[in-house]
C-alpha cells in the first residue's frame, strides 16, 4: 500500500498522524509525507524549470532565493519530523517526504498521481497553505479529483489498540462495495466493530394524503421496494465484514444521507465514516456535490473516501 501523508506541522495534522494508528493500515506500506511551500523558485540558468519536488538532496544545490531556500527548509523540517513520528508508529514502512513549492491542490494530487498512491492522508484543518484542505476550494479538488482514496483524519475516542467502530455506508453500487471490501481487508484490533447504513431517500409520507388513492398506493409500494432492495444491500455487505471477523450490524434508515450518517457517528462514537466516491440516487453526490463536502466537514471523526482500484488505474 503506498500512502501521501499531507502535514503543516498543525495540531490537525498531528491528528491526522494519530489516526493512522486507528486506520486498520498494514504493517508493510510506503508512505510519502508531502508538505507544502508558497514560494517561488526561479528558472534555471539554462533555462529549464528548477526541480518541482524537492529533498534534502537537491534543495541546497538549486538556484533560489534565500527566502525561498527557508521556506523550503522549514517545509522540510516539519516533513522530517511527521516521518520519524510515523517510522516510531510504524517501524516495517518505508517512509519517505517530499516538498512541492505550489497550490496545495496541485502539489498533493499531482504527488499521488507521479507515486501511483493508495491513499492521500489529509488533517481537518490546518495552517498555511494547507488550511484550507478542508474549508474551502483545496478539499473539493482533492476529493473530487483524487484518483485514489481520501481520508480526512481527526483526532477519535479511542486510542491505538483498542476496538474501532465504523460506519459504513452503502448504496449498492461498485463504489460503495469498494469502500466495503477496503474496510474488510485492513487489519483491525480484536473487538472492531462496522455498522453498515443504507439510507432510503423516499417521500416525506405526510404529504401522501393529498394525492389521489391510487397514487398514494404507488408511493408506498415504491417506498417499501425501496427499503427492500437497501435491505438486500446491507446484508450482503454485512456478511462479506463478518468473513473478515469484524462484529457488524446492519440497518436501513430513512433520510437524507448527510444528517443520517453524521447523526448516527456523533450518536454512536464513530471513529470513521468510510463511502464510496460515487453512488446513485440520493447517495450519488457523495463525491460531486455538497454531500461529501458535508460529511468531510461536519463529521466529528475521520472519514475516508474510496474508488474502485480498477477505475483509478484505468483513469491514470
Amino acid at each position: 500500500m503506498k500512502l501521501i501523508v499531507a502535514h503543516d506541522g498543525s495540531e490537525c495534522a498531528n491528528e491526522a498522524l494519530d489516526d493512522l494508528k486507528r486506520a486498520g493500515l498494514p504493517a508493510d506500506a510506503e508512505a510519502l509525507v508531502v508538505t507544502i511551500a508558497e514560494v517561488w523558485v526561479p528558472m534555471r540558468e539554462e533555462g529549464e524549470v528548477a526541480p518541482e519536488i524537492y529533498g534534502p538532496e537537491n534543495v541546497a544545490s538549486t538556484p533560489m532565493s534565500a527566502h525561498a531556500r527557508q521556506g523550503l527548509e522549514r517545509a522540510m523540517k516539519l516533513a522530517e519530523t511527521a516521518a520519524a513520528n510515523i517510522r516510531a508508529a510504524f517501524p516495517g514502512w518505508h517512509v519517505a517526504t517530499r516538498v512541492y513549492p505550489e497550490s496545495p491542490t496541485w502539489g498533493l494530487l499531482r504527488a499521488a498521481d507521479e507515486t501511483g498512491t493508495d491513499l492521500i492522508v489529509l488533517g481537518s484543518h490546518g495552517r498555511g497553505a494547507l488550511g484550507r484542505i478542508i474549508l474551502g476550494s483545496v478539499s473539493q479538488k482533492v476529493l473530487t479529483e483524487a484518483r485514489c482514496a481520501v481520508r480526512i483524519g481527526r483526532k477519535g475516542p479511542g486510542i491505538a489498540g483498542a476496538p474501532v467502530r465504523i460506519i459504513v455506508g452503502v448504496d449498492g453500487t461498485p463504489d460503495s462495495h469498494a469502500a466495503v471490501e477496503e474496510i474488510a481487508a485492513r487489519s483491525w484490533p480484536a473487538g472492531s466493530t462496522v455498522r453498515v447504513i443504507a439510507v432510503a431517500g423516499v417521500l416525506d409520507l405526510p404529504v401522501a394524503p393529498t394525492l389521489s388513492y391510487d397514487v398514494t398506493e404507488w408511493v408506498v409500494e415504491g417506498v417499501e421496494k425501496e427499503r427492500n432492495r437497501m435491505r438486500e444491500i446491507v446484508d450482503g455487505a454485512a456478511d462479506t465484514l463478518r468473513r473478515a471477523g469484524l462484529n457488524v450490524s446492519a440497518e436501513v434508515i430513512d433520510g437524507a444521507p448527510v444528517p443520517v450518517l453524521l447523526d448516527a457517528a456523533r450518536q454512536w462514537g464513530a471513529d470513521a465514516i468510510f463511502l464510496g466516491a460515487r453512488g446513485h440516487r440520493f447517495m450519488e453526490r457523495f463525491l460531486l456535490g455538497s454531500v461529501s463536502s458535508a460529511i468531510a466537514a461536519k463529521a466529528e471523526c475521520s472519514v475516508e473516501v474510496v474508488r474502485p482500484r480498477d477505475r483509478a488505474a484505468a483513469e491514470g
